[in-house]
This record gives C-alpha cells, structure tokens and sequence, in this order.
C-alpha cells in the first residue's frame, strides 16, 4: 500500500520549464473504411488527426428504411470534385515555397464509385503537399454542396510535465526516478480518463494517442537509457511508493547521478528527452480494439539540479 501523506510529488513544468524541439515530417498515414466514409489518418510529432470522405452516418428515420443515397443522389445532378486543398498539419517542414505560391495539402478520393453510398470498396484517399497559386486552386474548386462530402477532426500533444522522485532535486548517488504525468502521457478529451483523444460520432471512429517509450539523457555524459512508459494509475500518478525507500522501488526508470551540478551551467543538468508517442484508432464496435496507425517523437530539454548533500528524509 502507498502512503498518501506528506508526498513529495512536484511537476517540474513551470520554473524548470520543458522546451519541445522543432518537429519532424510526418510520420506515419493510414487510410480506413468505416461505415459510409473513408478516413486518412495521420501521426506526426505535433499530433494526429483524420480527414474522412463523406459526411453523416445514414441513419434512417422511417421504417422499414430505404437504401442509403448514393453519393450520385447527394450531388442532384452537380459535378464531384474529389479533391480539397486543406492548410499543411501542423509539425509538417517543406521548403519555401516557389515565388507566388503557397504550400497546400491536397487530399483527393480515388478509385470512387458515386453510384454506391460511401464511394465503394475500393475509394481511398491519397495525401500530397503541393505549392499552389490561384490557377492552380481553381483546378481543385470546393463549392458548397461538396461539404458533405468530407470530415476533418485532429489534436495535439499535451506539453510533457516530467516528475522526478523522490525529490524535485535529486541527491548524489541516490537513485532519481522519471516518470510523466498522466495527463501528458496520454491524450484526453475531457476529464474523464478516458483513453479516446479523439472521437467523431458522425463516422464512429476513435483515436488516441498515448507515450510508450521515453529516452533520458540525464545530462552527465553517461549516456541514454530507455524507459516503457504506461500510464500511471490516478490514485498514483508518479508510481513511486512511499513506504519504501529510493533503493527498493518497482520503476525502472531511474538515474543515480555521481557528482553534483554545481559545475554545469546554471548549476543544472540539461536533461534530454525522448518521448514516443503511438497513435491507434477504433472504429465503432469492433471487437479487434484498438489498432496502432504508428509513432511519433517529441523531444524536450529538462534543466535539473542535483544536490551534493543528502536532505534528511529525502
């Protein structure tokens, strides 16, 4: 059992500020049927999101229910364009773009049937960034009609707060463990705890993004070492247990430091981080659960001071 009395639990993200680094391109894509849509998901260092191809789920309001409208009947005589130029996701890097243009991200469905209501079995979506001016706008129109034709919904990284147990400034040659807290190890809708970061009810599709791996340069010049992360019970957010001193603890991810900082700049360790976020999707009921799309680094700098002597307790 733990001791909730006197923790020492301190989130070291205001005065020892974590600094992201700049993101990378993204990272992994994956295209899904679910329902009457198809949906473009992707995973990158800033976050994850969806583009889906189709609006509203058919939910018929009379019974017995008539066959779904295919996307000919959506249209009511007026020509598809199956393409749309959305902003570039965030964590995306391109070079500058050519003079008089601008970086777009042009998602176009492909291989689609309009004569079936969601496209048919072998429409897709295809994803390219390209520079673009009006002329070339004007080759990828989006009137109004062609609205219901399409869903974007995406989210970010909460900024990562690492804990350090069993005390905010770790002693000389007593074990100091990392751990993230729960709120930035996962992505959260609400307040809940629920594990779904994302959920669009209009094509029952679930994303969430959670940390798995956390890489630690302590900053001494000792090297890295690698941390599995999960997420942290509630009722125990930095899974450090009290009862138990700093040399007879279950986490693994733990650092003894030999000296102290006081030659370092500032008179702190510059601790690098490493987090490694996977991103997996759900769609409606399906029993097969969750399913990886792929993941994604943040790096972060942690300043940390370390303390010769040893405090009383500490």
């Amino acid at each position: 059992m733990h001791n909730r009395v006197g923790r020492t639990l301190l989130v070291l993200s205001a005065v020892l500020a974590l600094v992201t680094v700049a993101p990378a391109t993204t990272a992994a894509a994956d295209t899904i049927q679910t329902g009457n849509s198809v949906c473009s998901m992707y995973v990158n260092s800033v976050g994850f999101g969806a583009y889906c191809s189709s609006g509203n789920a058919y939910i018929p309001t009379i019974q017995p229910a008539p066959p779904p409208p295919t996307w000919r009947d959506k249209l009511n005589g007026r020509p598809f364009v199956p393409c749309r130029d959305f902003g570039i996701p965030k964590g995306i890097r391109l070079p500058k773009a050519p003079d008089g243009k601008e970086w777009v991200m042009r998602i176009t469905i492909t291989d689609y049937k309009l004569d079936t209501y969601n496209g048919g079995p072998d429409a897709h979506l295809e994803r390219a960034y390209v520079p673009v001016d009006a002329q070339d706008r004007a080759q990828c129109p989006f009137p109004d009609y062609m609205e219901q034709f399409w869903r974007r919904f995406e989210g970010v990284y909460p900024p990562p707060a690492l804990q350090v147990m069993p005390t905010y400034t770790p002693r000389v040659n007593v074990p100091a463990y990392f751990t993230l807290t729960p709120e930035s190890s996962e992505v959260q809708t609400d307040n809940t705890g629920s594990l779904s970061g994302l959920y669009d009810d209009r094509h029952n599709l679930s994303m969430r993004g959670m940390v798995v791996e956390m890489v630690v340069d302590p900053g001494d010049n000792t090297g890295t070492f690698k941390c599995r992360v999960g997420v942290t019970p509630l009722d125990d957010p930095d899974g450090y247990d009290q009862t138990q001193d700093p040399y007879h603890q279950m986490n693994p991810c733990k650092h003894v430091y030999k000296k102290s900082s006081a030659s370092q700049p500032d008179k702190m360790y510059t601790v690098k981080l490493t987090i490694t976020w996977e991103v997996s999707y759900w769609i409606g009921k399906d029993a097969g659960g969750w399913k990886p799309i792929g993941q994604a680094n943040v790096t972060a700098v942690q300043r940390l001071p370390v303390q010769e002597a040893q405090a009383i307790g500490g």
